[in-house]
């Protein structure tokens, strides 16, 4: 490695993208970058490769799909050891992230061809005759645009799901994180030989352009919100569907009634795992008058416990230590106080645990995603004050609530697509949820049933069964059987019951 390298910074050399690790500098892998004609001539040999692939039937790409699955868990730690050297997380962090990614890929698998397999729909009135049915459809091709903070769990949600419906799948990784995406793709290939059924693309975000114009069906990106707009962008020039799971300033809520031990630790876990670099990371808390003090101290008993270059990892993006060095000292400009950490918090690539308080609700702590160790907590006169300044956010990803007697009807009042109740990111976990958000946190869904519906359309085919009694769309009704459907519906839907 060349003295010109910056730890953790992406460089393009002769074609070639040079991951690094953020925290040592040393070299994690090369990839070639593909141009945009590589771009075009990828997603040509998928349309070929996804009609194989849809041919296997459900049952086939199944069985292939629990074989990646099982090849995953067998070489679990190899996968941690690559994404620790790339990322710079710590070890068992990343190995944590491959298990929830094994359980979406598992879930997918076994229950594609029972959401999306065809049914009959039951008859209606105006056409008795038919028989209606119902199918879901791969688009063809989906494109997968992926994030750095969790290389193997975020996009292997979307291939997964794009994967079981029958598609086939171009991955462009980030440029920051594109050994481990690499590493997924070799992987895949080794259960499916046959057919490149998903291909990785390297490079900048020019190579992530090039992909939304190709002439993929679908494109499913995770990334920030302005970079979403800029997907969506490139999307609508030819009216490419889109799955957008952008960013998120998540909140917890923490009522009279909660475990406040429990609470603290959800906190401290929501906002310090994976040094802050979580989408749906808990960045804020509004704590009752009641429990404010003691949770605030235990809070910070628990969050002064972590050390960097231990539990808590470098920022493994380089650029995003000075977005949080600004939050940090804007807080502190506005009148808020550090509990833990501050400014000197700010090392680099290390940002050591911070806890503030009393930070004004127009600091960009408070408004802007910080993507770091770095949490606020706010005291509130009660649980409507807390929902009130929780949902003041242009972001709608996820959310906590800690309480009991009205912790589930906080969580339904909160403006999110998630919410975990006495609990903190429990909902990543769980294979049957629909993971996204509203507002600038995007719009779609991954995961669960949701998440297969969104790469597959549905077909409605109506067959008919028999002759016609109260034929309506035809020229061939006679005024006598207009009089009968009229009859027919006034009976069936007159009343209001």
């Amino acid at each position: 490695m060349t003295a010109t390298h910056v730890p953790g910074v992406p460089v393009l050399e002769d074609g070639v993208l040079i991951s690094t690790n953020p925290a040592t500098g040393d070299e994690a892998g090369r990839v070639p970058v593909a141009d945009d004609k590589a771009v075009v001539v990828a997603v040509e040999r998928a349309r070929e490769a996804g009609l194989w692939w849809q041919a296997l039937g459900w049952d086939g790409r199944k069985d292939r799909l629990l074989r990646w699955r099982s090849l995953i868990v067998q070489r679990i730690d190899e996968l941690a050891q690559v994404t620790s050297l790339e990322t710079g997380k710590p070890t068992a962090d990343a190995i944590m992230e491959a298990v929830a990614a094994v359980e979406h890929l598992d879930w997918a698998a076994r229950n594609a061809k029972r959401v999306l397999g065809p049914r009959k729909m039951r008859t209606r009135l105006l056409l008795a005759e038919h028989s209606g049915h119902l199918e879901y459809q791969p688009y063809g091709v989906v494109g997968v645009i992926g994030p750095w903070n969790y290389p193997i769990f975020t996009p292997v949600g979307p291939i997964s799901g794009a994967l079981a419906a029958g598609n086939a799948v171009i991955f462009k990784p980030s440029e920051y994180t594109p050994i481990v995406g690499q590493w997924l793709v070799d992987t895949f290939a080794e259960v499916v030989p046959e057919q490149p059924v998903m291909q990785a693309v390297h490079g900048l975000g020019d190579v992530g352009a090039a992909l939304c114009r190709s002439g993929a069906n679908k494109m499913a990106f995770v990334g920030s919100t302005a970079t979403a707009k800029k997907v969506m962008a490139a999307c609508a020039e030819n009216l490419i569907p889109v799955v957008i799971e952008a960013g998120g300033k998540d909140a917890l809520i923490v009522d009279a009634d909660a475990d406040i031990p429990a609470a603290a630790e959800a906190a401290v876990w929501g906002s310090m795992t994976n040094a802050g670099q979580t989408c749906v990371g808990i960045e804020r808390v509004y704590a009752v008058a009641p429990v404010y003090d003691r949770l605030v101290e235990q809070i910070v008993a628990k969050a002064g416990k972590l050390r960097t270059g231990e539990e808590i990892g470098p920022i493994t993006m380089p650029r995003q230590i000075d977005i949080i060095r600004e939050h940090i000292d804007d807080a502190l400009a506005k009148g808020g106080r550090a509990v833990l950490g501050g400014a000197d918090a700010v090392q680099p690539p290390y940002v050591s645990p911070t806890v503030l308080v009393d930070v004004p609700a127009d600091s960009s702590e408070i408004r802007d995603e910080t993507f770091g160790p770095t949490l606020t907590v706010t005291r509130v006169a009660d649980a409507d004050e807390a929902i009130r300044l929780a949902n003041d956010t242009p972001y709608g990803l996820g959310g906590a609530v800690f309480g009991k007697r009205n912790a589930v009807r906080i969580a339904r009042r909160l403006r999110s697509g998630m919410v975990a109740v006495n609990g903190t990111l429990t909902f990543v976990g769980m294979g049957n949820l629909p993971f996204g958000g509203v507002g600038d946190s995007g719009f779609g869904r991954i995961h669960g049933e949701d998440g297969l519906r969104e790469f597959a359309r549905a077909k409605s085919i109506t067959v008919r069964r028999a002759r016609s009694l109260l034929p309506s769309m035809t020229f061939e009704r006679t005024p006598a059987q207009v009089r009968q459907i009229v009859k027919a519906v006034r009976l069936l839907y007159g009343r209001r019951s």
